[in-house]
């Protein structure tokens, strides 16, 4: 989606948001319980789209509802699947019609803390507005809402989903924008603190680390390496707030992954099929800049990187260690090390086999099971008659 086109869709639909969610239905009083480990901060959330258990049932409904597709034919869990930590292990997410994502899909871990959503947007800080994004845009379509609304909405009368909504927004009927609410909130509950890392760090758990990985920590938090620069915080990411932070930090890096000659002009950047932050900004300084994701579940999520093309986390390792990628040949052939706005945090490291090693196993450790199986994040029509 080019930037200009972002904005003309955000604006035109997230005044449809706002008519929906200033219509008047009476809400249940919100009922939502955060899972948190003691002395976590509990996420933001949108005064205007308060947490409620309902909300949350009937969002994970919708979530998992082929019928939220305008041919019926994918739903959101499709490219966010829960066994991949919400992601899904494909280099670039085909849509609804079979057009062809040019990114990878982010995995929905702790998006409640995200303070900017997708690889590179500054402006979407919301859930409630990145999801207009999948459901209403056409280029590239992925659930292709936009002119079969009414398609959809008949589908959203039919059973179970009228007692679904009455019990998350009072006496009304459903709609497009209380089911944009209300994904929003099942994808806010979507947190993962259960890893052995966690156990480790919020439960005085000495044990539930090894050695190795401990040395792998020490490695990833260390000057050395950088990595917490940008994978930082109780998150693994830059980009975070919560109710706590008062800081709005929306960090963007460039990571030397391309540095490529393209056009006529010859001008030097990243590829022209996706720029990053610099197609929103319009800033040259932009160029190559995408949002650090967390690593909370990094294991699951392969292929990595925004286009999905660095295929394993021992690649990633070796990817930073190497202080960007040089591509000897093909169209898109260049040493992404030597890009002038290159993060100044991706500099090169060496390792040792057991350092590495350290590393990897360090970051396996921030695995949540019970993340990927936990039952009030999955597929609530799998158990229907």
């Amino acid at each position: 989606m080019s930037g200009r086109w972002a904005l003309v869709l955000m604006g035109i639909l997230s005044g449809l948001i706002m008519l929906g969610s200033c219509s008047k239905t009476t809400e249940p009083a919100a009922s939502w319980q955060w899972q948190l480990p003691e002395g976590m901060p509990e996420p933001r959330v949108p005064p205007e789209n308060p947490m409620t258990v309902a909300k949350v049932e009937l969002g994970r409904y919708l979530f998992y509802d082929t019928g939220l597709s305008a041919n019926g034919s994918q739903s959101c869990a499709s490219c966010h699947q829960q066994q991949f930590a919400f992601a899904e292990p494909t280099a670039q997410s085909v849509g609804s019609t079979g057009q062809q994502h040019r990114r990878n899909a982010l995995a929905l871990v702790n998006i409640a803390y995200n303070n900017t959503l997708t690889w590179a947007h500054d402006g979407l800080t919301d859930i409630e507005q990145q999801l207009l994004i999948p459901m209403f845009s056409d280029n590239p379509v992925e659930l292709g809402i936009s002119g079969q609304e009414n398609t959809v909405l008949q589908r959203l009368k039919q059973e179970p989903y009228p007692q679904l909504f009455q019990q998350a927004f009072g006496n009304t009927e459903p709609d497009l924008q209380k089911s944009v609410l209300a994904l929003a909130s099942f994808v806010r509950s979507l947190l993962s603190f259960q890893s052995d890392f966690d156990r480790y760090a919020y439960q005085n758990e000495d044990a539930a680390l090894t050695p190795q990985q401990i040395a792998g920590m020490n490695l990833f938090f260390s000057e050395r390496l950088e990595c917490h620069h940008c994978h930082g915080g109780f998150n693994f990411t830059q980009a975070t707030s919560h109710n706590k932070q008062p800081l709005d930090l929306r960090p963007f890096h460039n990571t030397g992954l391309y540095f490529v000659q393209t056009g006529e002009s010859k001008a030097a950047g990243y590829p022209q099929r996706d720029r990053g932050l610099a197609e929103i900004t319009m800033d040259p300084a932009d160029d190559g800049r995408f949002r650090a994701p967390t690593l909370r579940n990094i294991a699951l999520t392969a292929p990595y990187m925004h286009d999905g093309s660095v295929a394993t986390l021992e690649q990633v390792i070796d990817f930073y260690a190497a202080g960007g990628r040089q591509i000897s040949s093909g169209k898109e052939a260049g040493d992404g090390r030597q890009h002038p706005r290159k993060s100044q945090f991706v500099n090169g490291f060496a390792l040792t086999a057991n350092e590495r090693a350290a590393v990897l196993a360090f970051l396996h450790s921030l695995t949540d099971p019970h993340f990927i199986n936990n039952p009030a994040h999955s597929n609530p029509w799998s158990a229907q008659p």
